[in-house]
């Protein structure tokens, strides 16, 4: 903020306009103009081709949209109708602080004369031509070479007939080439890509198994028949999006699940008594985990279905609370809001998917009558459920009324994310206490970082009614920061970051908060919206230097590298972290771990285990782990 001085009315001097200090003249003519290739841009401007960098610890870190473009490749051959198998290895390399990949089709082959200028020159591929590639995700031909400039090893090999090419790269630079066209081999057709994620520009990083597995577990499911293994364990999957949804929701549905496949689109959806709605959509086999306008038209065409079979105009949140479903399409031309193809833009699809998805889940409850009467049950208790849910809070809302007009314990930052453009960096760390609380207001960035404190330990509600929530005035006090008291569709800010300390009170406090987001707000875990903040745990510093680390392990080894004469601090709360120190934990480099759901039929399971009733099952397992511990 500038500070504005005034000045005293009275008669100007010509000595008050002379500068009092000469500034340095910039040269600005020819000489400063750059033009860089193709992959130095990439290199210089990473993350408008893949997004966030990170270290392999957020499923939607840099080094997984590396994997994702080259097994898309292949995934585009499969559709096509050549290969029907993919292999995928990731060997992670903790001690280099790096990892080596391997994925190999078993499509067409790149032409062996354009293989170079395939996975190193922009705007360079098959991908234009409609009769090459009809439903493909990469059609911009930047996937590969992104890959190429940000590897510090990038090698590639076509097969195709019985002769390949090969050439090896190096941070997008032609080290070797071998062109054996004429050599024959036994290999099948197909193209094997093995790469190194460039530790220059992802730095120390692994991938995590667990998040690869998934996404693989997702291409089965989008593209029935196709295999794909990874590090040696298969997945292949008949039913499409049928097995996606029985895996997600397990014995949980209301009633058996319904499904359609057309040309173009297909899709499997039920009811569930959870709270909240979960949809997992995809464009071209690509998870488009922010929706689009794909999904708002499935959402439009499955409420219409369901009114037009009852015959009754039955409200959007009735129908729609508790469903589950999955919807995938097939677009010559997709348009995505970004390279890292999150969320779809094709207005024009609209039409038809209401049409087509209308139509089929109507027929489908003409087939099943049995499942359609429960459905309306569903909708039915939803409607009742909603009416004394409003009155509830319509008396949460007086109350607050009475207490304050602003939301006591928020200190508000200026951009949401309803702030299109600067929106999406918007944060929300929910604390506990006014001392760590403190800490994180003097340091945090006001523009687009809020904090809300708490005032002690949130209730456990764990199998309460949703009513209850807004009962309890620290959580409704929270529910309104969040911008979430009347629809999880309002949240004000693009991360939800629970920052407890790292002792036992702590992480109570940060299991209730999860209990509380998985019970009633599923949606905005699984769409990736809450995370947990990592802070360190020791100092280790010298008059010369200070080491900030996050487990024993590191501190050990700061201490061997500083000596036995440096200082050790134990970081028992957030409160001790002075606000001069808190703010990098909290600035650009801030560690963030995911929230995650591996599937939704796990979800009760877990809270029922960890935070239901003291059962004689998690009294074993805590002594079990005690005495591994000790």
């Amino acid at each position: 903020m500038q500070a504005k001085t005034q000045q005293k009315p009275g008669k100007q001097t010509h000595k008050s306009l002379k500068p009092t200090k000469s500034v340095p003249s910039r040269v600005y003519d020819e000489s400063k103009i750059k033009t860089l290739s193709s992959l130095e841009h990439i290199r210089l401007r990473t993350g408008m081709y893949i997004g966030r960098l990170g270290d392999g610890s957020n499923p939607d870190d840099g080094i997984y949209v590396l994997l994702k473009e080259i097994i898309d490749n292949g995934i585009d051959e499969y559709i096509m109708g050549n290969g029907n198998r993919i292999e995928v290895e990731v060997q992670n390399s903790p001690a280099q602080g790096k990892s080596v990949v391997m994925v190999r089709d078993f499509g067409r082959g790149i032409p062996l004369g354009k293989l170079v200028e395939c996975v190193s020159v922009i705007n360079t591929g098959a991908k234009y031509n409609d009769e090459v590639f009809q439903f493909s995700v990469g059609l911009n031909g930047v996937g590969t070479k992104a890959v190429n400039s940000l590897s510090s090893y990038f090698r590639v090999r076509s097969i195709r007939d019985g002769a390949y090419a090969e050439a090896v790269f190096e941070r997008g630079i032609l080290i070797t080439t071998i062109k054996h066209g004429k050599l024959k081999t036994l290999e099948p057709n197909g193209t094997l890509v093995e790469f190194t994620p460039d530790t220059e520009i992802f730095g120390n990083y692994a991938f995590n198994l667990e998040f690869i597995e998934q996404r693989v577990q997702h291409y089965a499911y989008l593209n029935r028949g196709l295999t794909l293994s990874l590090n040696g364990t298969s997945y292949l999957s008949t039913g499409g999006l049928f097995d996606l949804l029985t895996e997600e929701t397990g014995t949980e549905g209301l009633y058996p699940l319904g499904y359609y496949q057309g040309e173009r689109i297909e899709f499997a959806f039920t009811h569930t008594n959870n709270y909240g709605e979960a949809y997992f959509s995809f464009v071209n086999g690509q998870y488009t985990s922010d929706g689009g306008t794909h999904l708002s038209a499935f959402k439009e065409g499955f409420l219409k279905g369901i009114q037009a079979y009852c015959k009754k105009d039955y409200r959007s949140e009735d129908v729609r609370e508790g469903a589950s479903a999955a919807v995938a399409l097939k677009l010559q031309n997709p348009i995505f809001e970004s390279q890292t193809k999150n969320k779809l833009g094709n207005g024009d699809i609209r039409a038809w998917v209401v049409q087509e998805v209308k139509a089929a889940v109507e027929d489908w409850l003409h087939k099943h009558p049995e499942t359609g009467k429960k459905l309306e049950q569903k909708i039915i208790a939803n409607e009742s459920l909603r009416t004394e849910l409003n009155e509830v809070k319509k008396e949460a809302r007086e109350a607050a009324k009475k207490i304050a007009l602003k939301i006591p314990k928020l200190k508000d930052c200026k951009y949401h994310l309803e702030d299109r453009e600067k929106g999406a960096a918007s944060t929300i760390f929910i604390t506990e206490g006014d001392s760590a609380a403190g800490s994180m207001v003097s340091s945090r960035d006001v523009m687009t970082q809020a904090i809300f404190s708490l005032r002690g330990k949130p209730e456990n509600v764990y199998s309460k009614k949703r009513a209850a929530i807004y009962k309890n005035e620290e959580l409704y006090n929270m529910m309104m920061a969040l911008g979430i008291e009347s629809d999880s569709n309002s949240l004000r800010y693009a991360r939800i970051v629970i920052a407890t300390d790292a002792d036992f009170d702590g992480f109570h406090i940060r299991n209730l908060l999860l209990t509380f987001f998985l019970s009633y707000f599923e949606e905005l875990v699984n769409s990736g919206r809450v995370y947990i903040l990592e802070t360190p745990l020791f100092r280790v510093r010298t008059k010369k230097e200070t080491r900030y680390c996050y487990t024993e392990k590191e501190r050990d080894e700061a201490v061997q590298a500083l000596g036995t004469q440096s200082e050790v601090t134990r970081f028992k709360g957030l409160g001790e972290i002075s606000p001069k120190e808190f703010g990098q934990f909290i600035g650009p480099d801030m560690r963030l771990v995911p929230v995650l759901v591996q599937t939704l039929k796990a979800v009760p399971q877990v809270l029922n285990f960890y935070m239901g009733k003291n059962t004689p099952e998690r009294r074993e397992y805590i002594m079990k782990n005690l005495v591994d511990e000790l």
